[in-house]
């Protein structure tokens, strides 16, 4: 417990300066205004390399020798930490492999192989890929570069914390991602060290909260599995050297179920106009959590590297579940006119219509019915019952149809 000093953290977040960009702290109106609290961001989606990992990274290859380096570095992660390890060791002059999982979104393979490193792809999950990069170490000698549980990566981490301080020193709340640990373990051990008052809350998803069931347990444990779509912090086990720092450090451990964090990024989507990952939107899904008011709390936005097709689904469940986007089945003879009826009774109310599907086989008497299915648009929860309460009146018998992904069938 004596590695991390605030010595050591001090040439860390000097060092990192030579490769991060300002991430300067961004006043969010939207949250402060539904929390009750002054909500800052530290967006670190905003890094070259997407993500704060960088830092860690080009610190810890700092730290190496000329021989270690020479050797070769290989390491294991779900996309930023690849990506930081890949940056930093093209500025350092270094060979890297990088071992990632099959599920790893494609953008973040991309970017890392775009940085000069050679990817590899094993596993499903994380602690798959590391397992075959531990043995891909072995058998070529290669110097391994942990993604969280190394002191020194952890270092690199906390100079988030030296930055949020200097700009805000009268901060009450920190919330950090939670993956493996090394992120947390930096700014809590550094916010401490500066300010013992300054409360740091972990934020992991509720599919792999493996730190939550450690401190629970009081030792590192494994989970069975993850299932989650932060994918970024997708992790089975914490870190064995990072966990009595975050025993120690942190106050408060919060999980996230993965609805919350669609709704959260349509939230920074439409308020901040950022495009944030699943695991950098634990933090802003937690700010409803915090049981505190007229508090200075910052959120650390930990990355911003997404797939467009993620983004695109995440953006369509989002609608779904803001009850902008919803299905209804309406019966109606079957004769002509009938469909402009109620297209013109939907235009009356504003609704706007995606997608229509007429199906004459739901009844043998068709005179007697037809389904009609209509995908539409709507401002919110008032309006899509509003529209609904007039396709009742008009003697539709309306049903919402649970759409897949959101709803259980009909």
């Amino acid at each position: 417990m004596d590695e991390l000093t605030l010595e050591k953290f001090e040439e860390a977040a000097e060092i990192v300066k030579q490769v991060t960009l300002e991430t300067k702290l961004v006043y969010s109106e939207y949250f402060s205004a539904q929390t009750g609290n002054r909500v800052y961001f530290k967006p670190e989606n905003m890094q070259y390399t997407g993500a704060y990992k960088v830092r860690g990274a080009y610190y810890k290859i700092s730290t190496l020798s000329d021989e270690e380096k020479a050797r070769g570095l290989i390491t294991a992660s779900a996309g930023n930490h690849a990506q930081g390890v890949a940056y930093a060791a093209r500025l350092a002059g270094v060979k890297a492999t990088v071992v990632m999982p099959t599920t790893t979104p494609l953008i973040k393979v991309n970017r890392t192989k775009g940085y000069g490193a050679q990817v590899v792809l094993e596993g499903d999950v994380f602690d798959e890929a590391c397992a075959h990069a531990y043995r891909l170490a072995e058998e070529h000698g290669y110097t391994f570069v942990h993604p969280f549980d190394d002191l020194d990566v952890a270092a690199g981490q906390g100079s988030i914390a030296m930055e949020i301080i200097k700009e805000l020193p009268t901060v009450d709340y920190i919330l950090v991602p939670i993956g493996g640990g090394g992120l947390c373990t930096g700014v809590s051990t550094l916010a401490k060290l500066l300010n013992p008052k300054i409360k740091v809350i972990g934020v992991e998803p509720a599919g792999a909260n493996c730190m939550q069931e450690s401190l629970r347990q009081g030792k590192v444990v494994t989970l069975p599995g993850v299932n989650t779509i932060a994918d970024g912090t997708a992790v089975k086990r914490p870190g064995e050297k990072l966990f009595p720092y975050i025993q120690e450090y942190v106050d408060d451990i919060i999980t996230i179920d993965d609805n919350e964090l669609i709704v959260a990024f349509l939230d920074m989507v439409e308020n901040h106009k950022m495009i944030v990952e699943n695991s950098g939107l634990l933090t802003v899904a937690a700010l409803k959590h915090i049981q505190a008011e007229k508090k200075k709390i910052v959120s650390i936005l930990s990355g911003g590297n997404m797939d467009v097709i993620t983004l695109s689904s995440i953006v369509q469940h989002g609608l779904i579940q803001r009850d902008r986007v919803f299905t209804v089945s309406v019966l109606l003879p079957d004769k002509p006119g009938e469909l402009a009826r109620v297209a013109d009774l939907l235009a009356q109310e504003h609704g706007n219509i995606i997608k229509l599907e007429h199906n004459q086989f739901i009844s043998i008497n068709r005179n007697a019915a037809v389904e009609l299915r209509i995908t539409m648009e709507a401002f919110g929860t008032e309006h899509k019952n509003q529209i609904v309460a007039a396709l009742t009146n008009a003697g539709y018998r309306p049903k919402l149809v649970k759409v897949k992904g959101t709803y259980s069938e009909m």
